[in-house]
């Protein structure tokens, strides 16, 4: 069932895949202060995507806990089915949940090449499909937005299956603007930069002073950074806004020169 708080009316609803913690719970929020209804999509994280819930109600707002492994086109399929049939309608498919593989490219591991494709571009695929599919039978147009990276158009050395992904996802963000367009669909990438997060901080002792060292704004991003984008391109502010990628990085990735060295 949904976490309803009291007297709450019902307006606009998004999905978000992977947003039991990190950037996809700082889209959820952000979504539900601008007035969203939000449905947080988990594959194991189950503990995480319920403190996203119950914060999303402490604002205000509807909310919905869906366990999908988004890879899976039956799983994705019946999500989409169960925030519509729960919350009454999809206006908004946040693409979010990911993976990545630290290998060097003559190392890794087929298995882990699969399962990041698997996840982040069959993963946003499969969710563009079911979403834009019910956008498409509301009849009422909608939004689709799909979290990219840096790693759109820069090469990270030792991350060959996360870049093939994030790069894929660019070039089908812009297919699926076209073709969904004529259906009131708009499709937008943002892509983060440098954002700390539960695993960004594992990833390295000092992330905020490393990156924030060479980001030309002077600090790392936070999931706020990224949620205000996403809530801005969701608004009806945005609506000749489509097929683009956004880029929320202090201007990390407009440098001449590529600064990652490690």
């Amino acid at each position: 069932m949904p976490h309803l708080p009291a007297m709450s009316s019902i307006s606009r609803t998004a999905l978000v895949t992977g947003a039991s913690k990190g950037v996809g719970r700082g889209i959820a929020l952000g979504l539900a202060r601008a007035g969203w209804d939000v449905a947080i999509n988990y594959h194991h994280d189950e503990a995480g995507a319920l403190d996203t819930a119950e914060a999303v109600t402490a604002l205000g707002r509807r909310s919905l806990t869906v366990a999908a492994d988004v890879g899976d086109r039956s799983q994705m399929e019946a999500m989409v089915a169960r925030v519509v049939a729960e919350l009454g309608r999809l206006d908004l498919m946040v693409n979010n949940a990911g993976r990545q593989t630290w290998a060097p490219l003559l190392d890794l591991e087929e298995a882990d090449w699969d399962r990041t494709l698997r996840t982040n571009l069959k993963g946003t695929f499969l969710g563009t499909q079911a979403a834009g599919r019910v956008m498409r039978d509301q009849g009422e147009g909608g939004v689709i937005i799909n979290i990219g990276s840096g790693a759109n158009k820069s090469p990270f050395p030792n991350l060959a299956d996360y870049c093939a992904s994030k790069g894929g996802i660019d070039a089908l963000t812009r297919v699926a603007a076209v073709e969904l367009g004529p259906h009131g669909i708009r499709v937008n990438c943002v892509a983060p930069g440098a954002i700390e997060i539960e695993r960004t901080q594992l990833e390295s002792p000092d992330y905020a002073g490393t990156w924030g060292a060479i980001t030309p704004l002077g600090r790392v991003g936070v999931p706020a950074d990224i949620a205000a984008v996403v809530t801005f391109l969701a608004s009806p502010e945005a609506d000749f806004t489509t097929g683009q990628t956004v880029y929320v990085d202090g201007g990390l990735w407009t440098k001449a020169q590529w600064p990652y060295q490690g």
